[in-house]
């Protein structure tokens, strides 16, 4: 973390920052807690790419940004850091080019990693703030867990179709995450944006919302988010709060035994739920008999494949019959995601021998077969 710095502002900051320092509650003492402040962004998409403008106009002196992906056509209706010069770009180096244009005063430090329990601890652990801008159910609660065990406090948002949810995570004075989702839904419950749609411009307004109690934290003022969880309908532009309850039983936060899993249980349950781009291929090579199951929609199989057979993760539950239960079943998607939904659903039928493709067809096309067309 920053180290608590009492120097007096610069007057090229001065001026760039002329109506903070007008404000009573920020003045020149609140922006240089700012400028001392760390905050780590998980995810540069959506959620982050408006967040992460804000944070770095703000004068935040040090952003952490974490995110494997590289920068899409599709990204750009609502990905507001990147243009068409950023495709094909790593995420986390477009929005750290882009951000430092907005303020060189601001420290931009990229992680270009797929966060997970092997590496969120390390990740986490030099940086005061994080926001969650992450778009799947496993990250959000690797972000709830790591926090919770420093200590640290987070902003969450999601956002589906037409409606955001955002609130601010405190499991010393509030409920964590857990406390109000202690599981995932299942699967074929909660499809992703990729599935189910976003208006673009819903995540600009729940990231920026994102930024704003980020700022709160930092100052000391207003009153932020925690014990709150807001939800937002842009089609009738009505915000709504409910009030959350920690939870005393809860399997990280609460008064009895801790249930989340040890960073070295983690890892084992990584390795062997899991493959890589790799690892399949030398299975195919090998003319390995196992079970090939896509769980992508029938217009994506149609754009891009690697074979084997096709049922979309909203119909999974139906269809469980037309998967053998005697063979090795390796379940893929496009970037991973709705393959580790599909995973757990199965193992949660009985399918021990599911494990899923990290990465998705996206790492195959990288890392074994370019031609297979990105999408």
């Amino acid at each position: 973390m920053l180290e608590a710095n009492a120097q007096n502002l610069s007057s090229a900051e001065c001026q760039r920052y002329v109506r903070h320092l007008g404000l009573p509650e920020v003045g020149e003492a609140g922006q240089q807690r700012l400028r001392n402040a760390a905050v780590l962004l998980v995810g540069t998409g959506g959620l982050g790419s408006p967040a992460a403008l804000y944070l770095a106009a703000a004068g935040i002196g040090r952003l952490g940004l974490i995110d494997f992906d590289r920068v899409e056509a599709s990204n750009l209706q609502r990905q507001v850091l990147f243009g068409e010069a950023c495709l094909g770009q790593p995420k986390v180096e477009a929005a750290r080019a882009r951000l430092l244009d907005l303020n060189p005063h601001t420290h931009v430090e990229v992680h270009p990693v797929r966060l997970d329990a092997r590496n969120a601890q390390a990740l986490f652990l030099d940086y005061d703030w994080v926001v969650d801008g992450s778009d799947n159910f496993a990250t959000r609660y690797v972000v709830n867990d790591t926090c919770v065990r420093l200590g640290k406090v987070f902003v969450h948002a999601s956002v589906s179709q037409f409606r955001g949810q955002l609130s601010t995570f405190d499991a010393t004075s509030g409920p964590c995450y857990r406390c109000v989702f202690p599981s995932a839904p299942p699967p074929h419950a909660m499809p992703n944006c990729a599935e189910a749609g976003v208006l673009g411009v819903l995540p600009g307004i729940m990231g920026t919302l994102q930024a704003a109690e980020v700022l709160k934290l930092v100052l000391g003022v207003g009153e932020p988010l925690v014990g709150r969880l807001q939800l937002f309908d842009a089609l009738s532009g009505r915000f709504r709060e409910i009030g959350l309850q920690k939870n005393l039983d809860c399997a990280v936060c609460g008064e009895g035994p801790r249930l989340a899993p040890s960073r070295e249980d983690s890892m084992n349950a990584q390795n062997v739920l899991s493959l890589t781009a790799a690892e399949l291929k030398t299975r195919l090579d090998s003319g390995d008999d196992f079970f090939l199951l896509d769980v992508r929609e029938p217009d994506e199989v149609a754009t891009a494949t690697i074979g084997g057979y096709g049922i979309p993760l909203r119909e999974l539950p139906q269809r469980l019959s037309e998967i053998p239960r005697d063979k090795d079943v390796v379940i893929y998607c496009h970037h991973g995601v709705r393959s580790l939904h599909a995973l757990h659903f199965l193992r949660e039928q009985g399918f021990t021998r599911a494990r899923h493709l990290s990465g998705g067809i996206e790492a195959w096309s990288l890392q074994v077969d370019p031609s297979v067309r990105r999408y």
